[in-house]
């Protein structure tokens, strides 16, 4: 009798753990699943990846002017207004200069979504004259049709884009390629590219002599209330305004005006652009750009940043040096064999 009393007590105990073990096998396997993503969980985790899809992923069809005057922000101990941080444009990539949202001229593989209406797209970057084109002397809108077609298939150097070699993007490019940080010091204005960087000195220095030719040219400026004045010159010739082969040449100057709103939330980027060696006239560039924080959700593009990995509690947000391979697929297109 004992036996059996004894038996059926391990029945009931075999019984219970099975019981036991179904009920709590759910949680035992979500443990496991926390463990193994606590130990694939990176150093540095991408800036406020909790937040949803939004409008920081979609770009705009258009956007707000704003108006040179007078500065109400923040300032810095040397007087300047107070614009750091991280920036970038809010229509489009480097596809298409003049329809930024038309894809790339004679792409034999568009992309599949339809584009719609040029009328429902974003304007064009060329803000005067009004048909958004660039006003080229004959012989230069000859080249650059001659680039639209030898980009997909470069049969020389000349078509293959500057930044599937490496180099930077140079002026206006740099402001709608990825997005980019600025920084100040007393007398500068540092932007900090994933290709390079451009110094805008502010300390009355003369230009470089003219012999010095650089990708993202030689930049003197000033404030004026809360508008960053910039004398561009010494481009070096080679750089594009996209995949859509634009350019500017050694004789060529800039007269950039970066109007920042005084909440530190935007700013729209008007460009005179004069080379009598290219152009028939000058033309106004307009390019817009808003600031992203650390409340924005990092999307592979506009914002490429990390949060800093440091002692305090305050998040830094700090942005990877892009480490660039000549001819890899972001950068361009390479000669099909």
């Amino acid at each position: 009798m004992k036996n059996n009393v004894s038996h059926l007590k391990l029945k009931l105990n075999i019984k219970n753990l099975v019981i036991l073990a179904i009920a709590t096998a759910p949680l035992m396997a979500v443990s496991a699943d926390d463990a193994k993503a606590k130990e694939a969980k990176p150093q540095q985790q991408p800036v406020a990846a909790q937040q949803a899809d939004g409008p920081n992923y979609r770009n705009e069809a258009s956007f707000p002017k704003i108006a040179s005057g007078k500065w109400t922000g923040p300032k810095l101990a040397d007087g300047q207004p107070d614009i750091s941080g991280h920036w970038s444009n809010t229509i489009a990539n480097h596809n298409n200069f003049t329809d930024p949202q038309g894809g790339i001229p004679n792409d034999p593989a568009p992309r599949r979504t339809p584009l719609g209406k040029r009328e429902d797209r974003a304007p064009s970057r060329v803000s005067d004259p009004a048909d958004g084109q660039v006003p080229f002397q004959p012989w230069a809108l000859e080249e650059v049709k001659k680039f639209q077609v030898g980009f997909h298939n470069p049969t020389e150097p000349k078509y293959i884009e500057p930044l599937a070699r490496c180099a930077p993007c140079g002026v206006p490019k740099s402001f709608y390629w990825h997005g980019y940080e600025i920084a100040q010091y007393p007398g500068y204005v540092l932007f900090v590219f994933n290709n390079g960087t451009r110094i805008i000195h502010l300390d009355g220095k003369p230009h470089l002599p003219e012999k010095v030719k650089l990708w993202n040219a030689d930049s003197r400026g000033h404030w004026e209330g809360n508008t960053l004045v910039v004398d561009v010159r010494n481009h070096n010739g080679k750089a594009l305004f996209g995949r859509s082969g634009e350019f500017i040449s050694e004789n060529g100057t800039i007269q950039e005006k970066y109007i920042f709103s005084s909440d530190r939330k935007r700013f729209n980027y008007e460009a005179v652009f004069t080379d009598p060696t290219v152009y028939t006239r000058p033309f106004t560039v307009t390019i817009p750009a808003r600031q992203w924080t650390y409340e924005d959700k990092p999307n592979g593009w506009h914002f490429e940043a990390r949060l800093a990995k440091h002692a305090g509690k305050e998040p830094i947000v700090e942005r990877e040096e892009r480490i660039c391979a000549e001819n890899n697929g972001g950068f361009g297109l390479g000669a099909r064999k």
